[in-house]
């Protein structure tokens, strides 16, 4: 984990996010604490609860976005899930802990990435081994006595010719033959998708159903690439890393629990309404700490960070369960998004839309350039549809600009080169009329 301080954590999403500086603060603080929970003495650790955060505000203002690079910028687990998604135990849907099993089977994957890291040389080494081995192979006289016949000196000049042209790209046309492990498919259930099952049965089919291996006809470039994983999969302690990845989902791990103001039941709980009250029950155990089985092994909830969010239009945090609202400490509002936002949206980040589509057309040969005017009309359209129609913060700059720059992107391989410079009068000549149009832009814009 990057020993990062609250005001550089808040700085590093300042380059990608605009605004929210409330909610930026509340979760550098929360990822902060963690750090300082690691340096606890032992036997107060376990004691330290992380403060979950529920963030409140309309779509599109940057809630997701905060989460999901606060878990890039650590390096922890982290996965988004939809409350909506799930439903009680004994009615049809995912459970609750499914949400857990996924988090896990991220955090595999950043550890092994690491130990991938690791071992990469040996693996190229044992490639290039086998690449030899497969296009020279060794004389049938050795193979059988396992001694030296006269031409063994000419078979290892022959071999290290050969090695010298694989690591120089000579031989990546030249075919050959190699082993690749194929899964037998397992039975599916209708109307019920594997990932879903509560037992796990996926991981169950894995260690029962035969394994097969087929022989394919390859390049050694392609080659190349299905040994590498091969030979990383062979060097990789399973084990370790099934028990690395189980800690850094309990201690590190990040959930995000998007819409939890959709699973809140009105007044008269009847049929749909039950079933979201049952949601909160079941969600409960998870948020206050619980033990969950994966085919890796158990897994405690009890350090994992949580992140809940809505827009809470119809329903107000407090009209959750008083047990879950408890859970989740810490409130920051999310404002909308004003014209100003939007101009900075288009501008500042690291990845601003702007930035983006100028990459995307000069890949084209075609130079593509925002003039001040045209960021501040798009930003006043962005607005105002917002405003006429429904208010979709930032997504709206997406639906503008790829209207706007339709033609060009339509256009741009047969232009081969050029400069197209974007102003106001281009902005407006195609997005006026369409976003003077309530009907039109309801389904356009």
């Amino acid at each position: 984990m990057q020993e990062l301080t609250p005001r550089e954590i808040v700085r590093e999403l300042d380059r990608h996010i605009v605004g929210q500086d409330a909610a930026k603060r509340a979760v550098a603080v929360a990822i902060r604490n963690r750090w300082r929970r690691q340096r606890l003495p032992e036997e107060m650790r376990p004691e330290v609860a992380p403060k979950n955060i529920m963030m409140i505000g309309p779509t599109g203002v940057g809630k997701t976005e905060i989460a999901r690079r606060l878990a890039k910028l650590t390096g922890a687990p982290f996965i988004k899930v939809e409350a909506t998604k799930y439903t009680e135990v004994g009615y049809y849907g995912r459970d609750v802990e499914s949400m857990v099993r996924e988090l896990v089977e991220n955090a595999i994957g950043l550890v092994r990435e690491e130990e991938r890291a690791n071992v990469e040389e040996e693996a190229r080494r044992r490639v290039e081994d086998r690449l030899v081995e497969l296009l020279v192979p060794p004389p049938a006289a050795l193979d059988a006595s396992g001694g030296a016949p006269a031409g063994t000196e000419r078979y290892e000049r022959t071999r290290e010719k050969i090695r010298a042209m694989l690591v120089s790209g000579e031989m990546d046309e030249r075919r050959v033959e190699i082993a690749t492990e194929q899964k037998a498919k397992p039975m599916m259930f209708t109307g019920l998708g594997m990932e879903q099952m509560d037992l796990d049965l996926q991981g169950m089919f894995d260690k029962i159903l035969p394994k097969s291996t087929a022989r394919r006809d390859m390049t050694v470039r392609e080659a190349r690439g299905v040994l590498f994983e091969q030979e990383c999969d062979a060097l990789i302690n399973q084990e370790k890393v099934h028990s690395a990845a189980i800690e850094l989902a309990e201690n590190l791990g990040i959930i995000f629990l998007d819409e939890i103001d959709k699973i809140v039941a009105s007044e008269h709980t009847h049929g749909a309404d039950v079933s979201r009250q049952g949601v909160q029950r079941d969600l409960l155990p998870i948020v206050e700490g619980t033990t969950v089985q994966t085919r890796y092994g158990f897994v405690r909830t009890d350090h994992v960070l949580f992140i809940a969010a809505g827009a809470f239009h119809r329903a107000k945090p407090s009209d959750l369960m008083p047990e879950l609202q408890g859970r989740f400490p810490i409130r920051v509002e999310l404002n909308d998004l004003t014209k100003d936002d939007f101009v900075r949206i288009l501008t500042e980040p690291k990845g601003a839309l702007t930035k983006q589509y100028e990459a995307l057309l000069k890949t084209e040969g075609v130079e593509i350039d925002f003039q001040p005017d045209s960021v501040e009309a798009l930003a006043d359209y962005a607005f105002r549809v917002n405003q006429t129609t429904q208010n979709i913060g930032a997504r709206r700059l997406y639906t503008i600009m790829e209207r706007l720059l339709e033609e060009l992107s339509f256009e741009a391989p047969d232009m081969k080169t050029g400069r197209v410079v974007i102003n106001a009068a281009y902005v407006k000549e195609r997005l006026e009329e369409i976003s003077q149009d309530e009907d039109l832009s309801k389904f356009i814009l």
